[in-house]
C-alpha cells in the first residue's frame, strides 16, 4: 500500500497537476501549431517528391536520384539526428536569414524533413496503385503527362491513402515533444520544468494526456476509414 500511494503522489497528485495544468497547455500549444505548419508542409513537398520520383524518360534520371537519395536519407536518420542538425547547425552557420531564426522555425523543419520522405513513399504507393490504364486514357484524349497527373492520377491516389496518411500525421503530433531538446518551450519541456521544480511527475501525466486527446481520436478514425475501405472492396468483390 505505501509503495502504491507514493506512486499516485508521484505521478496522479490533483494539487500538482492542476498547478501544472496551464504551463502544459500553453506548450501542447506549441505543439499544436507546429504540427499544423509541419503537416501543411509535409503534404506539398511529399507529394512532389512522390511525383519526381515517378517521372518518365532517361532526362529525368538526375531529378529522379536526388528524390531517391533525399528519401532514402531522411528515412534512415533518426529525427532527434535531424533535430540536432538543423536546430544547432544551421544557427551555428551564422548565415543571415537562414541562421536566425527561432527554435520553433527549426523544429518544423526538421520535422518537415523527416515526414515528408516518410509520406512522400506513401504518396507514391498510392500514385503506382492507380492503374497504367488510367494514364494511358488520360493520354489518349489529348492530356499531357502533367494534365494526366494533376486530374486524373494524383486524385485517385490522394484517396486511397488517405489512412496510411493519417497514421503518420498521428506520428508527426507526437514527435514534435523530440523538438523540446533544441530548446523549444513545447508541452514535453515545459513538463520536465514543472517536475524539477516541484519534485514529482504529475505534469509529465499532464502532457501525456493532451497528447492522448489528439492521437486517439485521430486513430479511432483511421481505424474507421480502414475499416469502410475494406468494406467496399468486399461489396465490389461480389
Amino acid at each position: 500500500m505505501h509503495a502504491l500511494h507514493q506512486v499516485l503522489h508521484a505521478f496522479f497528485n490533483p494539487h500538482s497537476f492542476t498547478l501544472a495544468l496551464p504551463d502544459v497547455w500553453a506548450g501542447f500549444q506549441v505543439n499544436l501549431r507546429m504540427m499544423f505548419i509541419a503537416e501543411a508542409l509535409v503534404l506539398v513537398f511529399a507529394l512532389f517528391v512522390a511525383i519526381v520520383r515517378g517521372l518518365p524518360g532517361r532526362g529525368a534520371k538526375p531529378l529522379r536520384v536526388l528524390a531517391i537519395a533525399y528519401t532514402d536519407f531522411f528515412r534512415g536518420t533518426p529525427i532527434i539526428l535531424v533535430t540536432f542538425i538543423v536546430g544547432f547547425g544551421l544557427p551555428g552557420l551564422q548565415i543571415g536569414f537562414i541562421s536566425s531564426r527561432s527554435f520553433t522555425v527549426y523544429g518544423i523543419v526538421a520535422l518537415t524533413l523527416v515526414y515528408t520522405a516518410y509520406v512522400s513513399e506513401v504518396f507514391r504507393a498510392g500514385i503506382e496503385s492507380v492503374h497504367p490504364s488510367q494514364r494511358s486514357a488520360a493520354r489518349s484524349l489529348g492530356l499531357s503527362y502533367a494534365q494526366a497527373m494533376r486530374y486524373v492520377v494524383v486524385p485517385q491516389a490522394v484517396r486511397r491513402v488517405i489512412p496510411p496518411l493519417l497514421n503518420d500525421f498521428v506520428g508527426l503530433q507526437k514527435d514534435t515533444a523530440l523538438v523540446s531538446v533544441i530548446g523549444v518551450a513545447e508541452a514535453a519541456s515545459l513538463s520536465q520544468q514543472f517536475s524539477t521544480q516541484n519534485g514529482d511527475f504529475a505534469s509529465y501525466v499532464v502532457a501525456a494526456v493532451f497528447f492522448i486527446l489528439i492521437t486517439i481520436p485521430l486513430a479511432r478514425f483511421t481505424d474507421h476509414l480502414v475499416a469502410e475501405r475494406e468494406m467496399r472492396e468486399r461489396a465490389q468483390a461480389f
